[in-house]
């Protein structure tokens, strides 16, 4: 008597059908939160698998990786059951003993977390969290062999949802789709679905959602929009990218750093800037972080130390004070120059002569601050966001090398 062993699959909504029928050998899926992306490609992995295939799923997170786990075990419990298939649950993986055949899912953040394995079909969900280097370094040469596929999914991250990432360039995902979008060689396939788009969601229920987010945030989590920057922000990507820098043009006669108190609820600015005897401006550093006023008092004296600095600035009006006594407190009695600011007028009017200074490409970035150009870039003015500490430390550090009072001139060799 033949037993007839079941795979359970669920049915595809349109638009999770367009990426799993798809052809192509390099699929990027752009897609709102639950849009029904990590259902979807678990259809999709469980297809390849039962082709042959051997299926790679990778995702930054344990809890990531269960969601797309749970829904393989669901579906292949059957052939799991009867000994078909092999599983083994601390591995995540699902194997045809004795044969190549495998579907496996792991947690990877970067190249060094996805090395151990290789496969003809390569998945990175959550792709915008993840380093460039797990693809560049490993993804990619670990399909050489077999001529294998590989797809990418994410969801475009917003200042809101911003969590740990490993990513260079937090761009990364988005500037990948759109150079996807212009390829015409049909090699590969691009994917854009809302959070709308997924039949078994509540449209009520993402109604209300959209009523605690903000409108980028709404149009990047939900609609699944790229948003390089908010057109009301009085920054944006272009003129940070169009000026960064390796290192300052000439070298510097003065360092500020900027320290922008939390008052214990957020995170404390603290930001390195820099100018030298041209008018040009430089951010060095973002040294931004939680901590009791001891731990971000210590991290202030040590990025002083780090940049050999003139001077600290801090709000006086919100801790002014109490920043002072912190920075005195664990400097060791070395009297560190320290200056209280006032913010005696609005941040939107402190604000725009810094971003001014961006306009004119007068200022620099020395690398890449994600976290704090997703700030600039996102911050509206007068809309009630949350006070951005990071920018907040970044205007303080500006605004005092915009000082054209004279001074002593102490050069620092940028090196």
């Amino acid at each position: 008597m033949t037993t007839t062993l079941t795979v359970k699959l669920r049915t595809p909504h349109e638009e999770q059908r367009r990426f799993i029928e798809s052809d192509a050998k390099r699929k990027i899926i752009r897609a709102g939160r639950r849009g029904g992306k990590t259902t979807g490609i678990a259809i999709y992995a469980i297809q390849r698998f039962l082709q042959g295939r051997r299926v790679l799923y990778a995702a930054p997170t344990l809890e990531q990786v269960d969601r797309f786990w749970e829904e393989v075990k669901r579906s292949l419990f059957e052939p799991i059951k009867h000994g078909v298939l092999y599983k083994n649950e601390t591995r995540h993986i699902v194997e045809v003993k004795g044969t190549e055949q495998r579907l496996r899912a792991k947690t990877a953040w970067d190249a060094d977390s996805l090395r151990g394995d290789y496969a003809d079909e390569l998945i990175l969900d959550e792709w915008q969290l993840m380093n460039e280097e797990a693809w560049e370094r490993v993804g990619a040469p670990m399909l050489a062999d077999n001529n294998g596929d590989a797809v990418f999914i994410y969801t475009p991250p917003s200042l809101r949802s911003r969590s740990r990432t490993k990513a260079r360039d937090t761009r990364h995902a988005a500037k990948m789709y759109k150079k996807a979008e212009q390829d015409e060689s049909g090699r590969w396939g691009t994917f854009h679905f809302t959070s709308y788009d997924n039949p078994h969601i509540s449209h009520e229920a993402l109604d209300e959602l959209a009523e605690d987010m903000s409108r980028l945030a709404y149009q990047q989590e939900i609609m699944a929009e790229d948003q390089d920057s908010d057109p009301r922000a009085l920054w944006n990507r272009k003129m940070i990218d169009d000026h960064r820098l390796d290192k300052p043009l000439n070298d510097l006669v003065r360092i500020v750093i900027g320290v922008d108190p939390s008052g214990g609820a957020v995170e404390t600015g603290i930001v390195a800037a820099g100018k030298d005897g041209h008018g040009h401006y430089y951010v060095l550093g973002d040294h931004t972080l939680f901590g009791r006023p001891a731990v971000w008092g210590s991290k202030v004296i040590a990025a002083y130390d780090m940049y050999d600095a003139d001077r600290v600035v801090g709000e006086k009006n919100f801790g002014g004070e109490m920043v002072e006594h912190t920075i005195r407190s664990v400097d060791g009695g070395r009297q560190v120059a320290y200056k209280d600011v006032n913010a005696s007028r609005g941040k939107a009017v402190r604000a725009e002569p810094v971003s001014a200074l961006y306009e004119r490409g007068l200022v620099h970035h020395i690398g890449y601050f994600p976290e704090l150009e997703e700030e600039q870039c996102s911050w509206v003015p007068d809309e009630g966001m949350p006070s951005p500490n990071r920018l907040d430390g970044l205007v303080w550090a500006i605004t005092e090398l915009m000082d054209k009072r004279k001074r002593q001139i102490k050069v620092h060799r940028y090196i």
